[in-house]
């Protein structure tokens, strides 16, 4: 079976990686080369990045409905294609392979429809989500589900753990999904689309900024639901999913901007609205619900450090607002 990928950022190559591990992928559609970088380098994505490994060929259309790319996939004969964190593919696309087109969602559909569920399930704060792979229809992520796979969301994971925990489920519903359709078992199944589920969708600017007055439990949630922090000292790089959470430190006649990539919520302190700290190993701030344990940051100009560090260089007092 003949099969078109299609897919741009880090995760979509990991997928990419697996399936043609198993089946013929005959090409890869991906974005343009970008600019990227202090260089401005133009720099391509990892799907083609890792097309060019594998010696599989490649398409880079800049408008999808241009009638020289329609014709070069229709030239391909492909039996499927297959879709993995990609712009929405018009009809004309999505109906050319004989057995249709998959999109792998990360998401247990119908909840978190939409261009950023990793973000919103944890800034929600559930604590199940899932994988989810379907035929592409005309309506955005409300295809006939082929295989889904729930997900358990620990209080604490990162949306960097999570890319990478759902890229290893991802892949491995991808490839059941593909054998399903080439065996000729598949048997997919409807979305409820009548009853209202939580949305996912694409991350804004102005979801970035912390609000102190609300609950550190709600606060927690949005910092790790916006960092890219996989393990010690090891973080992930595609900002586009991990933007971070952000606030601005006033110090004396001085304002920072600060990144917050991990915190930890702690039993509350009396003294609500506060920042309480021994100035060497540990900051908080003191809201109504628990405390809030800074574990890394990152302020304007300097790179990601731990709470140690930052204190090592920056001794608070009593003129210090989070803001």
């Amino acid at each position: 079976m003949k099969i078109v990928f299609f897919g741009t950022p880090a995760f979509a190559s990991y997928i990419l990686k697996e399936i043609d591990l198993k089946f013929n992928v005959i090409c890869v559609v991906t974005n343009p080369d970008r600019k990227s970088g202090r260089g401005k380098l133009l720099t391509a994505s990892h799907v083609k990045q890792t097309a060019l490994e594998s010696n599989i060929d490649f398409l880079q259309p800049t408008d999808l409905t241009e009638s020289s790319f329609i014709n070069k996939l229709k030239d391909l004969k492909a039996d499927l294609f297959f879709v993995v964190a990609f712009k929405k593919l018009p009809k004309c696309i999505w109906e050319i392979p004989s057995k249709g087109t998959v999109n792998l969602h990360t998401s247990y559909l119908p909840n978190y429809r939409g261009a950023a569920p990793i973000n919103w399930v944890l800034i929600n704060g559930e604590l199940e989500t899932g994988v989810t792979t379907f035929m592409i229809n005309d309506k955005i992520d409300k295809g006939d589900i082929i295989v889904q796979q729930k997900v358990p969301i620990d209080k604490n994971t990162t949306a960097g753990q999570l890319h990478n925990i759902l890229k290893t489920k991802g892949a491995k519903e991808s490839i059941k999904s593909i054998e399903l359709i080439q065996d000729l078992s598949i048997r997919t199944h409807k979305q409820n689309i009548v009853d209202k589920y939580s949305a996912a969708p694409k991350l804004e600017k102005k979801n970035f900024r912390i609000d102190w007055s609300k609950s550190a439990m709600s606060i927690h949630n949005l910092i790790r639901g916006l960092s890219p922090y996989i393990e010690k000292d090891l973080f992930l790089k595609d900002i586009s999913i991990c933007p971070c959470a952000w606030f601005v430190l006033k110090m004396k006649d001085k304002k920072k901007r600060v990144k917050l990539y991990l915190t930890e919520l702690i039993s509350k302190d009396t003294r609500i609205n506060e920042i309480t700290t021994d100035n060497k190993s540990y900051l908080h701030f003191n809201l109504n619900d628990y405390s809030l344990s800074i574990i890394y940051l990152q302020i304007e100009g300097k790179g990601i450090m731990n709470i140690k560090s930052f204190l090592s260089g920056y001794k608070f007092n009593n003129d210090w607002k989070f803001l």
